[in-house]
Protein backbone atom coordinates (compact mmCIF):
# COMPACT_ATOMS: atom_id res chain seq x y z
CA UNK A 1 0.00 0.00 0.00
CA UNK A 2 1.08 3.63 -0.93
CA UNK A 3 2.20 5.54 2.43
CA UNK A 4 -0.37 8.03 2.61
CA UNK A 5 0.52 11.08 1.27
CA UNK A 6 0.86 14.05 4.22
CA UNK A 7 1.18 17.36 2.68
CA UNK A 8 2.40 20.36 5.23
CA UNK A 9 3.01 24.40 3.78
CA UNK A 10 5.30 26.35 5.37
CA UNK A 11 5.76 29.88 5.44
CA UNK A 12 9.10 30.35 4.65
CA UNK A 13 10.28 31.83 8.14
CA UNK A 14 7.14 29.81 9.79
CA UNK A 15 4.99 32.63 10.36
CA UNK A 16 1.42 32.43 11.65
CA UNK A 17 -0.90 29.56 10.50
CA UNK A 18 -3.29 31.56 8.21
CA UNK A 19 -6.89 31.26 8.28
CA UNK A 20 -6.86 33.28 4.81
CA UNK A 21 -10.20 31.77 2.43
CA UNK A 22 -10.07 30.25 -0.47
CA UNK A 23 -12.37 32.56 -2.18
CA UNK A 24 -11.55 36.19 -2.16
CA UNK A 25 -14.63 38.41 -1.35
CA UNK A 26 -15.35 41.55 -2.81
CA UNK A 27 -17.04 44.19 -1.25
CA UNK A 28 -19.96 45.40 -3.85
CA UNK A 29 -21.54 47.79 -1.96
CA UNK A 30 -22.36 49.31 1.26
CA UNK A 31 -24.74 52.50 0.86
CA UNK A 32 -27.99 53.11 1.44
CA UNK A 33 -28.03 50.05 3.89
CA UNK A 34 -28.32 47.34 0.72
CA UNK A 35 -29.99 44.37 1.38
CA UNK A 36 -31.75 41.52 -0.97
CA UNK A 37 -28.95 41.19 -3.57
CA UNK A 38 -29.58 39.70 -7.05
CA UNK A 39 -26.72 39.22 -9.54
CA UNK A 40 -26.23 38.45 -13.44
CA UNK A 41 -23.34 37.35 -15.58
CA UNK A 42 -23.21 38.62 -19.58
CA UNK A 43 -23.07 35.32 -21.25
CA UNK A 44 -21.46 36.49 -24.16
CA UNK A 45 -18.90 38.39 -21.92
CA UNK A 46 -18.52 37.18 -18.93
CA UNK A 47 -16.55 39.88 -17.76
CA UNK A 48 -19.54 41.77 -17.59
CA UNK A 49 -21.68 41.21 -14.46
CA UNK A 50 -24.18 43.53 -13.26
CA UNK A 51 -26.32 43.39 -9.20
CA UNK A 52 -28.66 45.29 -8.08
CA UNK A 53 -30.00 45.25 -4.45
CA UNK A 54 -33.08 47.29 -1.96
CA UNK A 55 -34.24 49.67 -2.19
CA UNK A 56 -32.66 51.42 -5.75
CA UNK A 57 -28.79 50.30 -5.00
CA UNK A 58 -27.41 49.29 -8.84
CA UNK A 59 -23.94 47.85 -9.34
CA UNK A 60 -21.74 46.81 -12.43
CA UNK A 61 -18.36 45.55 -13.06
CA UNK A 62 -16.37 45.13 -16.03
CA UNK A 63 -13.62 42.98 -14.52
CA UNK A 64 -15.83 39.74 -13.53
CA UNK A 65 -16.66 40.93 -10.12
CA UNK A 66 -13.05 41.92 -9.27
CA UNK A 67 -14.17 45.41 -8.80
CA UNK A 68 -17.46 47.70 -8.43
CA UNK A 69 -18.70 50.73 -9.51
CA UNK A 70 -22.01 52.17 -9.12
CA UNK A 71 -24.61 53.23 -11.77
CA UNK A 72 -27.20 55.67 -11.50
CA UNK A 73 -30.97 54.50 -11.89
CA UNK A 74 -34.52 56.45 -11.78
CA UNK A 75 -37.99 55.66 -12.85
CA UNK A 76 -41.11 57.84 -13.52
CA UNK A 77 -43.17 54.97 -11.63
CA UNK A 78 -41.03 55.29 -8.45
CA UNK A 79 -38.32 51.81 -7.25
CA UNK A 80 -39.89 49.53 -4.17
CA UNK A 81 -37.74 46.24 -4.10
CA UNK A 82 -37.53 42.79 -4.88
CA UNK A 83 -34.13 43.84 -7.01
CA UNK A 84 -34.03 41.19 -9.95
CA UNK A 85 -31.35 41.25 -12.86
CA UNK A 86 -31.66 39.25 -15.90
CA UNK A 87 -29.91 39.58 -19.73
CA UNK A 88 -30.88 38.18 -23.08
CA UNK A 89 -29.01 36.90 -25.82
CA UNK A 90 -27.07 40.12 -26.83
CA UNK A 91 -25.76 41.20 -24.01
CA UNK A 92 -28.79 43.50 -22.54
CA UNK A 93 -29.38 43.33 -19.15
CA UNK A 94 -32.58 44.31 -16.95
CA UNK A 95 -33.15 45.46 -13.69
CA UNK A 96 -36.66 44.38 -12.07
CA UNK A 97 -38.22 45.90 -9.41
CA UNK A 98 -41.42 46.81 -8.02
CA UNK A 99 -42.96 50.27 -7.82
CA UNK A 100 -43.86 53.39 -5.64
CA UNK A 101 -45.31 55.70 -8.01
CA UNK A 102 -46.73 59.22 -6.98
CA UNK A 103 -50.19 58.53 -7.12
CA UNK A 104 -51.33 58.03 -3.12
CA UNK A 105 -52.47 54.19 -2.99
CA UNK A 106 -50.80 53.06 -5.77
CA UNK A 107 -47.85 51.25 -3.80
CA UNK A 108 -46.31 48.18 -5.87
CA UNK A 109 -48.79 48.09 -8.20
CA UNK A 110 -46.62 46.88 -10.96
CA UNK A 111 -43.95 44.83 -12.12
CA UNK A 112 -41.08 47.55 -13.46
CA UNK A 113 -38.28 46.64 -16.12
CA UNK A 114 -35.41 49.07 -16.99
CA UNK A 115 -32.84 48.07 -19.62
CA UNK A 116 -29.04 48.88 -20.03
CA UNK A 117 -27.09 48.24 -23.34
CA UNK A 118 -23.92 49.08 -21.87
CA UNK A 119 -23.17 46.56 -18.98
CA UNK A 120 -25.25 48.70 -16.84
CA UNK A 121 -23.52 51.76 -16.51
CA UNK A 122 -27.00 53.61 -17.75
CA UNK A 123 -30.34 52.26 -17.56
CA UNK A 124 -33.76 53.02 -19.37
CA UNK A 125 -36.92 54.50 -17.67
CA UNK A 126 -38.44 51.27 -18.39
CA UNK A 127 -41.58 49.55 -19.10
CA UNK A 128 -43.78 47.93 -17.02
CA UNK A 129 -46.30 44.88 -16.27
CA UNK A 130 -49.28 43.60 -14.41
CA UNK A 131 -51.01 46.83 -13.64
CA UNK A 132 -54.16 45.95 -12.22
CA UNK A 133 -56.01 48.76 -10.33
CA UNK A 134 -55.13 48.48 -7.01
CA UNK A 135 -54.15 45.12 -6.89
CA UNK A 136 -50.68 44.46 -5.15
CA UNK A 137 -47.88 42.95 -7.90
CA UNK A 138 -45.08 41.31 -6.14
CA UNK A 139 -41.57 39.17 -5.92
CA UNK A 140 -41.13 38.64 -9.40
CA UNK A 141 -38.60 36.86 -11.16
CA UNK A 142 -37.32 36.98 -15.02
CA UNK A 143 -35.67 34.41 -17.18
CA UNK A 144 -34.93 34.61 -21.06
CA UNK A 145 -35.48 32.44 -23.92
CA UNK A 146 -31.93 32.58 -25.73
CA UNK A 147 -33.13 31.31 -28.97
CA UNK A 148 -36.11 34.11 -29.48
CA UNK A 149 -34.98 36.21 -27.40
CA UNK A 150 -38.36 36.34 -25.41
CA UNK A 151 -38.55 37.71 -22.16
CA UNK A 152 -40.76 35.46 -19.20
CA UNK A 153 -41.87 36.76 -15.84
CA UNK A 154 -43.17 35.65 -12.58
CA UNK A 155 -45.62 36.75 -10.01
CA UNK A 156 -48.07 37.13 -7.45
CA UNK A 157 -51.30 39.15 -7.26
CA UNK A 158 -52.42 40.19 -4.40
CA UNK A 159 -55.69 41.53 -4.32
CA UNK A 160 -55.56 43.45 -1.26
CA UNK A 161 -51.84 43.05 0.12
CA UNK A 162 -52.27 41.69 3.75
CA UNK A 163 -55.86 41.11 3.99
CA UNK A 164 -57.64 37.84 5.90
CA UNK A 165 -60.48 37.99 3.58
CA UNK A 166 -61.24 34.57 2.32
CA UNK A 167 -62.74 36.58 -0.13
CA UNK A 168 -59.14 38.46 -1.00
CA UNK A 169 -56.48 35.77 -2.57
CA UNK A 170 -52.93 35.93 -4.15
CA UNK A 171 -52.31 34.06 -7.76
CA UNK A 172 -49.34 33.15 -10.34
CA UNK A 173 -49.17 35.64 -12.88
CA UNK A 174 -47.49 35.70 -16.02
CA UNK A 175 -46.35 38.55 -18.55
CA UNK A 176 -43.65 37.89 -21.79
CA UNK A 177 -41.88 40.69 -23.99
CA UNK A 178 -40.78 40.25 -27.65
CA UNK A 179 -39.27 43.19 -28.18
CA UNK A 180 -36.86 43.91 -26.03
CA UNK A 181 -38.54 45.04 -23.00
CA UNK A 182 -40.26 47.72 -24.84
CA UNK A 183 -43.68 46.51 -24.18
CA UNK A 184 -45.03 43.46 -22.35
CA UNK A 185 -47.96 41.01 -22.75
CA UNK A 186 -51.38 41.43 -21.12
CA UNK A 187 -50.68 39.30 -18.02
CA UNK A 188 -52.51 36.27 -17.19
CA UNK A 189 -52.81 34.06 -14.75
CA UNK A 190 -51.30 30.30 -14.76
CA UNK A 191 -52.00 28.52 -11.62
CA UNK A 192 -55.03 26.86 -10.52
CA UNK A 193 -55.38 26.95 -6.56
CA UNK A 194 -54.98 30.55 -4.87
CA UNK A 195 -53.74 31.34 -2.14
CA UNK A 196 -54.53 33.72 1.07
CA UNK A 197 -53.16 37.30 0.78
CA UNK A 198 -51.48 37.67 4.62
CA UNK A 199 -47.95 37.02 2.89
CA UNK A 200 -47.10 33.77 4.78
CA UNK A 201 -47.20 29.93 3.88
CA UNK A 202 -50.67 30.02 2.35
CA UNK A 203 -50.03 32.81 -0.21
CA UNK A 204 -49.09 31.35 -3.50
CA UNK A 205 -45.38 32.70 -3.48
CA UNK A 206 -41.89 31.81 -5.15
CA UNK A 207 -42.61 32.13 -8.61
CA UNK A 208 -38.94 31.60 -10.67
CA UNK A 209 -39.49 31.03 -14.32
CA UNK A 210 -36.96 28.75 -16.38
CA UNK A 211 -36.65 27.89 -20.25
CA UNK A 212 -35.94 24.67 -21.55
CA UNK A 213 -33.58 23.40 -24.11
CA UNK A 214 -36.68 23.55 -26.88
CA UNK A 215 -38.49 26.79 -25.61
CA UNK A 216 -40.69 25.00 -22.87
CA UNK A 217 -41.36 27.41 -20.58
CA UNK A 218 -41.75 25.93 -16.57
CA UNK A 219 -42.15 27.79 -13.35
CA UNK A 220 -42.84 26.38 -9.62
CA UNK A 221 -44.09 28.42 -6.48
CA UNK A 222 -44.92 27.34 -3.01
CA UNK A 223 -48.18 27.17 -1.58
CA UNK A 224 -49.86 25.73 1.54
CA UNK A 225 -46.92 23.93 2.71
CA UNK A 226 -46.42 22.49 -1.24
CA UNK A 227 -44.08 22.96 -3.94
CA UNK A 228 -46.30 23.43 -7.01
CA UNK A 229 -45.61 23.09 -10.95
CA UNK A 230 -46.51 24.45 -14.11
CA UNK A 231 -45.36 24.55 -18.11
CA UNK A 232 -46.02 25.83 -21.18
CA UNK A 233 -44.65 24.75 -24.68
CA UNK A 234 -45.94 27.62 -26.45
CA UNK A 235 -44.23 30.50 -25.24
CA UNK A 236 -46.93 31.20 -22.05
CA UNK A 237 -49.45 31.25 -24.67
CA UNK A 238 -50.94 28.40 -22.76
CA UNK A 239 -50.64 26.29 -19.69
CA UNK A 240 -51.00 22.92 -17.83
CA UNK A 241 -55.08 22.67 -17.28
CA UNK A 242 -53.79 21.21 -13.98
CA UNK A 243 -50.69 22.30 -11.79
CA UNK A 244 -47.94 19.33 -11.09
CA UNK A 245 -47.01 18.10 -7.62
CA UNK A 246 -43.08 18.56 -7.03
CA UNK A 247 -43.29 17.64 -3.28
CA UNK A 248 -44.00 18.74 0.45
CA UNK A 249 -42.64 21.44 1.85
CA UNK A 250 -43.52 20.83 5.70
CA UNK A 251 -43.71 24.08 8.17
CA UNK A 252 -44.31 25.98 4.42
CA UNK A 253 -42.38 28.34 2.89
CA UNK A 254 -42.32 31.23 5.69
CA UNK A 255 -40.38 30.30 8.73
CA UNK A 256 -38.55 31.66 11.41
CA UNK A 257 -34.97 32.20 12.15
CA UNK A 258 -32.90 33.59 14.88
CA UNK A 259 -31.51 37.13 14.44
CA UNK A 260 -33.23 37.38 11.08
CA UNK A 261 -36.08 39.86 10.43
CA UNK A 262 -37.72 37.45 8.28
CA UNK A 263 -37.15 34.02 6.66
CA UNK A 264 -38.33 32.07 3.61
CA UNK A 265 -38.29 28.87 1.76
CA UNK A 266 -39.49 29.61 -1.84
CA UNK A 267 -38.31 27.44 -4.48
CA UNK A 268 -35.92 28.24 -7.48
CA UNK A 269 -36.59 26.52 -10.49
CA UNK A 270 -33.99 26.00 -13.16
CA UNK A 271 -33.72 23.78 -16.42
CA UNK A 272 -30.03 22.58 -17.63
CA UNK A 273 -29.90 23.30 -21.43
CA UNK A 274 -26.24 22.98 -21.56
CA UNK A 275 -26.17 19.81 -23.72
CA UNK A 276 -24.08 17.75 -21.64
CA UNK A 277 -24.94 14.37 -19.86
CA UNK A 278 -27.94 16.26 -17.61
CA UNK A 279 -29.18 18.27 -20.55
CA UNK A 280 -33.00 19.29 -20.71
CA UNK A 281 -33.25 17.80 -16.37
CA UNK A 282 -35.13 20.05 -14.34
CA UNK A 283 -34.46 21.49 -10.97
CA UNK A 284 -36.53 22.77 -8.08
CA UNK A 285 -34.68 24.29 -4.98
CA UNK A 286 -36.24 25.39 -1.72
CA UNK A 287 -35.63 25.47 1.95
CA UNK A 288 -37.94 23.94 4.90
CA UNK A 289 -38.01 22.82 8.75
CA UNK A 290 -39.11 19.20 7.91
CA UNK A 291 -36.31 18.46 10.89
CA UNK A 292 -36.96 20.75 12.98
CA UNK A 293 -37.04 24.81 13.94
CA UNK A 294 -33.74 24.45 14.44
CA UNK A 295 -32.60 22.17 11.58
CA UNK A 296 -33.60 24.23 8.53
CA UNK A 297 -32.23 22.33 5.37
CA UNK A 298 -31.29 23.30 1.86
CA UNK A 299 -33.52 20.91 -0.55
CA UNK A 300 -33.28 19.66 -4.22
CA UNK A 301 -35.45 17.67 -6.40
CA UNK A 302 -35.36 16.96 -10.22
CA UNK A 303 -37.19 15.93 -13.13
CA UNK A 304 -36.17 14.04 -16.30
CA UNK A 305 -39.55 14.02 -18.28
CA UNK A 306 -40.65 17.56 -18.70
CA UNK A 307 -41.85 17.51 -14.99
CA UNK A 308 -44.71 15.16 -15.30
CA UNK A 309 -42.79 13.28 -12.10
CA UNK A 310 -40.19 14.37 -9.46
CA UNK A 311 -37.51 12.65 -7.37
CA UNK A 312 -37.76 12.67 -3.77
CA UNK A 313 -35.68 15.72 -2.02
CA UNK A 314 -32.52 15.88 -1.77
CA UNK A 315 -30.33 17.51 1.45
CA UNK A 316 -27.99 19.63 -0.25
CA UNK A 317 -26.47 20.88 2.76
CA UNK A 318 -23.92 17.87 4.07
CA UNK A 319 -23.43 18.60 7.85
CA UNK A 320 -24.61 16.80 10.60
CA UNK A 321 -28.33 17.70 11.74
CA UNK A 322 -29.14 20.57 14.31
CA UNK A 323 -27.80 23.79 12.56
CA UNK A 324 -29.62 26.15 10.35
CA UNK A 325 -29.26 26.83 6.25
CA UNK A 326 -31.48 29.19 4.88
CA UNK A 327 -31.92 31.74 2.24
CA UNK A 328 -30.71 29.61 -0.73
CA UNK A 329 -30.84 30.02 -4.18
CA UNK A 330 -29.41 27.84 -7.08
CA UNK A 331 -28.45 28.37 -10.69
CA UNK A 332 -27.08 25.83 -13.36
CA UNK A 333 -23.79 26.94 -15.69
CA UNK A 334 -25.58 26.37 -19.27
CA UNK A 335 -21.85 25.66 -20.25
CA UNK A 336 -20.74 22.79 -17.84
CA UNK A 337 -24.28 21.86 -16.74
CA UNK A 338 -22.86 22.06 -13.05
CA UNK A 339 -25.47 23.21 -10.55
CA UNK A 340 -24.25 25.91 -7.45
CA UNK A 341 -26.13 27.17 -4.79
CA UNK A 342 -25.33 29.39 -2.09
CA UNK A 343 -26.83 29.66 0.93
CA UNK A 344 -26.45 30.84 5.01
CA UNK A 345 -24.77 28.67 6.93
CA UNK A 346 -24.26 28.25 10.90
CA UNK A 347 -23.15 24.69 10.80
CA UNK A 348 -19.79 25.28 12.42
CA UNK A 349 -21.56 27.21 15.68
CA UNK A 350 -24.44 26.97 18.85
CA UNK A 351 -24.94 30.73 18.45
CA UNK A 352 -26.30 33.13 15.72
CA UNK A 353 -23.34 33.87 14.22
CA UNK A 354 -23.59 33.00 10.17
CA UNK A 355 -21.37 32.06 7.22
CA UNK A 356 -22.06 31.96 3.51
CA UNK A 357 -21.97 28.63 2.09
CA UNK A 358 -21.80 27.00 -1.43
CA UNK A 359 -22.21 23.54 -2.60
CA UNK A 360 -21.56 22.49 -6.51
CA UNK A 361 -23.15 19.43 -8.29
CA UNK A 362 -21.27 17.90 -11.04
CA UNK A 363 -23.67 14.96 -11.76
CA UNK A 364 -27.05 16.20 -11.82
CA UNK A 365 -27.99 16.26 -8.05
CA UNK A 366 -26.82 13.36 -7.16
CA UNK A 367 -24.15 13.99 -4.67
CA UNK A 368 -22.93 17.70 -3.37
CA UNK A 369 -19.65 19.26 -2.43
CA UNK A 370 -19.93 21.49 0.66
CA UNK A 371 -17.93 24.43 0.68
CA UNK A 372 -17.25 27.59 3.09
CA UNK A 373 -17.48 30.59 0.81
CA UNK A 374 -17.35 33.99 3.22
CA UNK A 375 -13.92 35.10 4.42
CA UNK A 376 -15.24 35.30 8.41
CA UNK A 377 -18.50 34.40 10.13
CA UNK A 378 -21.01 37.75 10.91
CA UNK A 379 -23.83 37.88 13.26
CA UNK A 380 -27.15 39.03 11.84
CA UNK A 381 -29.67 40.89 14.26
CA UNK A 382 -33.55 41.09 13.47
CA UNK A 383 -33.61 45.02 13.74
CA UNK A 384 -32.16 44.60 9.97
CA UNK A 385 -33.60 43.26 7.49
CA UNK A 386 -31.96 41.00 5.26
CA UNK A 387 -34.32 40.94 2.31
CA UNK A 388 -35.95 37.68 1.25
CA UNK A 389 -33.14 35.81 -0.66
CA UNK A 390 -29.55 35.84 -1.91
CA UNK A 391 -28.74 35.08 -5.22
CA UNK A 392 -25.57 33.04 -7.59
CA UNK A 393 -25.15 33.72 -11.14
CA UNK A 394 -22.46 31.17 -12.92
CA UNK A 395 -21.71 31.03 -17.05
CA UNK A 396 -18.53 28.94 -18.51
CA UNK A 397 -16.99 28.59 -14.61
CA UNK A 398 -17.26 32.29 -13.89
CA UNK A 399 -19.64 32.04 -10.70
CA UNK A 400 -20.37 34.53 -9.01
CA UNK A 401 -22.67 34.58 -5.62
CA UNK A 402 -24.38 37.50 -3.82
CA UNK A 403 -25.20 37.63 -0.21
CA UNK A 404 -26.32 40.41 2.78
CA UNK A 405 -23.75 41.01 5.25
CA UNK A 406 -24.12 42.86 8.68
CA UNK A 407 -21.11 44.36 10.35
CA UNK A 408 -21.43 47.13 12.85
CA UNK A 409 -24.82 47.75 12.48
CA UNK A 410 -24.15 48.39 8.66
CA UNK A 411 -25.69 46.10 6.24
CA UNK A 412 -23.64 45.52 2.84
CA UNK A 413 -23.33 42.80 -0.08
CA UNK A 414 -20.49 40.78 -1.36
CA UNK A 415 -19.56 38.80 -3.84
CA UNK A 416 -16.66 35.82 -3.84
CA UNK A 417 -14.21 35.30 -6.91
CA UNK A 418 -15.02 31.44 -7.03
CA UNK A 419 -12.06 29.29 -9.03
CA UNK A 420 -14.39 26.30 -10.20
CA UNK A 421 -11.63 23.44 -11.79
CA UNK A 422 -8.59 24.81 -9.05
CA UNK A 423 -10.99 25.91 -5.49
CA UNK A 424 -13.71 23.42 -5.90
CA UNK A 425 -11.88 19.78 -7.25
CA UNK A 426 -13.33 16.40 -6.38
CA UNK A 427 -9.87 16.16 -4.69
CA UNK A 428 -9.69 19.42 -2.68
CA UNK A 429 -10.09 18.78 1.20
CA UNK A 430 -13.33 19.52 2.38
CA UNK A 431 -11.55 20.85 6.07
CA UNK A 432 -8.26 22.65 5.19
CA UNK A 433 -7.97 22.26 9.00
CA UNK A 434 -6.56 18.69 8.48
CA UNK A 435 -3.48 20.27 7.12
CA UNK A 436 -0.80 23.07 9.02
CA UNK A 437 -1.51 25.24 5.66
CA UNK A 438 0.74 28.66 6.43
CA UNK A 439 0.48 31.84 3.47
CA UNK A 440 3.67 32.80 1.64
CA UNK A 441 5.80 34.64 3.37
CA UNK A 442 6.20 37.72 3.53
CA UNK A 443 2.29 38.55 2.29
CA UNK A 444 1.60 41.16 1.24
CA UNK A 445 4.95 41.31 -0.62
CA UNK A 446 6.78 44.14 -2.10
CA UNK A 447 7.88 41.91 -5.16
CA UNK A 448 9.62 39.12 -3.86
CA UNK A 449 7.97 36.59 -1.83
CA UNK A 450 8.45 32.85 -0.94
CA UNK A 451 6.50 29.32 -0.96
CA UNK A 452 7.28 26.14 1.05
CA UNK A 453 5.99 22.66 1.15
CA UNK A 454 6.76 19.57 2.79
CA UNK A 455 6.09 16.33 0.98
CA UNK A 456 6.07 12.76 3.66
CA UNK A 457 5.90 10.66 -0.23
CA UNK A 458 7.34 10.88 -3.52
CA UNK A 459 4.75 12.79 -5.56
CA UNK A 460 4.34 14.42 -8.95
CA UNK A 461 4.00 18.15 -8.22
CA UNK A 462 2.57 21.58 -10.30
CA UNK A 463 2.67 25.07 -9.21
CA UNK A 464 1.22 27.66 -10.56
CA UNK A 465 0.34 31.45 -9.57
CA UNK A 466 -2.90 32.52 -11.33
CA UNK A 467 -5.09 35.68 -11.24
CA UNK A 468 -8.77 36.41 -9.55
CA UNK A 469 -9.94 35.22 -13.30
CA UNK A 470 -8.26 31.95 -12.94
CA UNK A 471 -5.53 33.09 -15.99
CA UNK A 472 -2.35 31.12 -15.24
CA UNK A 473 0.41 33.35 -14.73
CA UNK A 474 3.70 31.89 -14.11
CA UNK A 475 4.17 28.21 -13.75
CA UNK A 476 7.27 27.27 -11.11
CA UNK A 477 6.59 23.81 -10.96
CA UNK A 478 5.54 21.53 -13.78
CA UNK A 479 4.77 17.91 -13.55
CA UNK A 480 8.05 17.06 -11.36
CA UNK A 481 8.29 14.09 -9.44
CA UNK A 482 9.57 15.07 -5.88
CA UNK A 483 11.16 12.97 -3.37
CA UNK A 484 10.40 13.50 0.30
CA UNK A 485 11.32 16.35 2.00
CA UNK A 486 10.91 20.37 2.33
CA UNK A 487 10.79 22.74 -0.50
CA UNK A 488 11.10 26.06 -0.67
CA UNK A 489 10.45 28.15 -4.09
CA UNK A 490 11.51 32.01 -4.37
CA UNK A 491 8.41 33.93 -6.24
CA UNK A 492 10.04 37.20 -7.62
CA UNK A 493 7.22 39.00 -9.21
CA UNK A 494 9.50 41.18 -11.53
CA UNK A 495 11.02 38.65 -12.94
CA UNK A 496 8.10 36.73 -13.63
CA UNK A 497 6.54 39.88 -15.00
CA UNK A 498 3.86 39.92 -12.65
CA UNK A 499 2.23 43.22 -11.54
CA UNK A 500 1.04 44.31 -8.23
CA UNK A 501 -2.14 42.86 -7.21
CA UNK A 502 -4.06 39.34 -5.60
CA UNK A 503 -3.28 36.18 -7.15
CA UNK A 504 -3.46 32.69 -5.95
CA UNK A 505 -0.59 30.25 -5.84
CA UNK A 506 -1.67 26.36 -6.85
CA UNK A 507 -0.18 23.60 -5.36
CA UNK A 508 -1.25 20.71 -7.14
CA UNK A 509 0.44 17.05 -5.10
CA UNK A 510 -0.50 13.33 -7.71
CA UNK A 511 -3.73 15.51 -8.35
CA UNK A 512 -4.72 17.30 -5.43
CA UNK A 513 -4.97 21.05 -5.32
CA UNK A 514 -4.39 23.08 -2.38
CA UNK A 515 -4.61 27.11 -2.56
CA UNK A 516 -3.21 30.20 -0.97
CA UNK A 517 -3.79 33.86 -1.55
CA UNK A 518 -0.98 36.39 -2.34
CA UNK A 519 -0.56 39.88 -2.38
CA UNK A 520 1.56 41.68 -4.49
CA UNK A 521 2.06 45.30 -3.66
CA UNK A 522 3.80 48.02 -5.40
Amino acid sequence: MKPRLLLTFFACLGALQTALAQHPNVLIGADKSPNEPAICINPKNPQQVVAGANIDNVYYSSDGGASWKTAPVECPWGIWGDPVIGVDNSGAFYFLHLSNPPTPGNWIDRIIAQKSTNGGQSWSAGSFMGLNGNKVQDKHWIATNMKTNELYVTWTQFDVYGSTAPTDSSIIMFSKSNNGGQSWSAAKRINQLAGNCVDNSQTAEGAVPAVGPNGELYVAWSLNEKIWFDRSLDGGNTWLNNDILVGTQPGGWDFAIPGIYRANGMPITTCDTSGGPFHGTLYVNWSDQRNGSEDTDIWLSKSTDGGNSWTPPARVNNDAAGHQQFFSWMTVDQKTGWLWFVFYDRRKYSDQQTDVYMAVSKDGGLTFHNFKVSESPFTPDDAFFFGDYTNIAAYNNVVRPIWTRLEGGDLSVWTALVQPDILVSDSEPENLSDFIVESPYPNPAAGVSGFSFKLHARALINLQIIDLQGQTRATLISQEWRNPGKYMEKIDAGKLGIPAGDYFMVLEVDGQKTTRKLVFVQ
